[in-house]
């Protein structure tokens, strides 16, 4: 991206009101030629973004003028092209398929994932794509094929997977063990990918007093903790503002680059050309009578 945000600075700004902040983010956008609907959201989810991390927005967000540019460099960017070197395959599902009762909520699912691919997971609700990832995570049996996975497996959720008495700090270690890190490895590892997402994880607060976007940021490190070479992860953007939305595609892309294979569930199909795969789930949805 261009037009990175600068450091802020609170003794130069610390009488800027979040209405002034907004004002300003929102004559940026428009001065870079950013769509009034786009703009309209940035600064929806930008008050919904500073009212979670307790605000001022000046503080959560930084300087109006540095967050518009990087927005509207983000949104201008190219796809990115020339994908890293495709390797062997990682996940592999053959005719797969799962039901409840009568319902298939899905059938005849093929995919291939290699090293160095990014998979978006698509399709209309109710469509099964929560569940093909709990599938190809092995939290699920499949009622008709099969799935093959070369690998370790990082699986951040839609929903849940934090416990509400510990701190951030506190899950890296818990889950780091798991998976043969020091205590201080955890650590570390897990401030260093916080921090891609623009998040200070060394804040000791439960994670009970966290908004649900930073518990899905956590969800989302802790998906990638230990370096995984296959990441599941379902919707993991809920709760993010724009920013770290982009932050979080920009993080998809360097995992690819660096040979990991990645499958994400998504319903926000602007980013849908910036994979390599697309699954569409919709068409594999049926009712059994």
């Amino acid at each position: 991206m261009t037009d990175q945000p600068t450091a802020y600075q609170p003794t130069a700004h610390q009488s800027m009101t979040d209405r002034e902040w907004l004002a300003r983010t929102a004559a940026e956008l428009r001065r870079r030629a950013v769509a009034e609907p786009t703009v309209a959201q940035v600064l929806a989810e930008a008050a919904t973004h500073t009212h979670d991390g307790g605000g001022p927005a000046v503080r959560v967000l930084g300087l109006p003028e540095a967050y518009a540019a990087r927005i509207a460099g983000a949104l201008t960017a190219p796809a990115p092209t020339g994908r890293s070197q495709v390797g062997d395959v990682r996940l592999e599902a053959r005719d797969l398929g799962k039901r409840y009762g009568r319902r298939w909520v899905f059938r005849g699912v093929n995919l291939v994932a290699r090293a160095g691919e990014a998979v978006a997971v698509v399709g209309a609700n109710g469509t099964g794509k929560s569940t093909f990832l709990a599938v190809c995570a092995g939290f699920i049996a499949p009622d008709a094929g099969s799935v093959t996975v070369s690998g370790q497996v990082g699986l951040c959720p839609q929903d849940g997977g934090t416990m509400d008495y510990l701190t951030a700090e506190e899950h890296f270690v818990l889950l780091g063990t798991g998976r043969a890190l020091s205590r201080a490895r955890a650590r570390r590892a897990g401030q260093e990918l916080a921090a891609t997402l623009q998040w200070n994880a060394a804040d000791p607060v439960p994670v009970r007093h966290l908004s649900g976007g930073t518990r899905q940021k956590l969800n989302l490190v802790l998906a990638a903790l230990g370096d995984p070479e296959i990441l599941l992860l379902d919707e993991p953007y809920q709760g993010f503002d724009r920013g770290t939305y982009l932050d979080f595609w920009d993080q998809v892309w360097r995992w690819r680059d660096q040979g990991k294979t990645v499958l994400v569930v998504t319903h926000l199909l602007e980013q849908v050309d910036r994979v390599d795969t697309v699954l569409d789930l919709t068409s594999l949805a049926e009712v059994s009578a």
